[in-house]
């Protein structure tokens, strides 16, 4: 994966496989701004909304000390520094947990850039995830909605758009969108945990496995395909494999979201019968 979403994803995956749970199995739990602290930066590979050394340096800074990159990009803005300041002073922003501000800030950036679409996109899914880890997920909607205005086809977008609809309860919504980047690339596994959680949250079990298998033959050892699979093994009573699975998740992942939710899976597998 690529864009700041592959720092995120696991946080987003646990918040939309809990949101789209449906059973007392999983408990649901807003997402923590802190884990966006964690190695947030842009890889080298996404499109730059500025050229220049000074943005670089300030890109290169959020992996190592994300308070300092954000007084680099507040000075260098007072500067002048125009868009590059504010792109990184956003994500300087979200690395030290001020996830609402940032938010704000990433959406009226790519709203009034001047930078080619496919960065201004990835602003805005960056915008999106923001607005999820502020626990926004109706502006979080809206902000990848606007980003699909102009990026119609970007697959990022459309993932993190389902994200927002599930937290919203917005299941076959998000189906819509999920089916759709599946269509395009088959080969995207977490996209694939996250239908199955849509399918089963409403009620087409079957084929929820059906998606949930199809993830884990392209990977195997995706923790969030693991916590789901748990999940639908559960509600078809094989308790024993449900338990095999959460054990796995958090052996892959211990210190996950998913794992988090696996835990306490486990926990209440363990104090009695499952509960709707």
């Amino acid at each position: 994966m690529n864009r700041i979403r592959s720092v995120l994803l696991g946080t987003l995956a646990a918040v939309l496989l809990a949101a789209l749970a449906g059973t007392a199995l999983v408990l649901v739990q807003g997402p923590e701004a802190e884990a966006a602290g964690d190695s947030l930066p842009l890889p080298p590979d996404m499109p730059r909304l500025a050229i220049g050394p000074q943005y670089e340096e300030c890109l290169g800074r959020l992996r190592r000390d994300p308070e300092g990159a954000l007084a680099f990009a507040e000075a260098w803005d007072g500067a002048g520094g125009g868009e590059g300041a504010k792109h990184c002073g956003a994500l300087a922003l979200l690395a030290t947990g001020e996830t609402e501000k940032a938010a704000e800030r990433l959406e009226q950036l790519a709203r009034t850039s001047a930078g080619s679409t496919p960065a201004r996109a990835a602003v805005y899914a960056q915008a999106v995830q923001a607005w999820m880890l502020a626990n926004q997920s109706g502006r979080a909607f809206a902000a990848a909605t606007m980003g699909l205005t102009i990026a119609p086809g970007d697959l990022d977008l459309m993932m993190d758009r389902a994200v927002a609809l599930g937290t919203l309860g917005r299941y076959a919504d998000a189906l819509g969108d999920l089916d759709r980047v599946v269509a395009a690339d088959p080969e995207r596994a977490e996209a694939w945990v996250f239908r199955a959680a849509a399918l089963r949250r409403l009620e087409r079990v079957e084929q929820a496995m059906a998606a949930v298998d199809r993830a884990l033959r392209l990977a195997p050892e995706n923790a969030e395909a693991l916590l789901e699979r748990g999940i639908i093994r559960q509600l078809r009573g094989d308790t024993a494999g449900a338990r095999a699975d959460w054990q796995r998740t958090i052996a892959l992942a211990p210190d996950s979201a998913a794992a988090d939710l696996a835990q306490q899976n486990l926990a209440l597998n363990e104090a009695g019968p499952q509960r709707r």
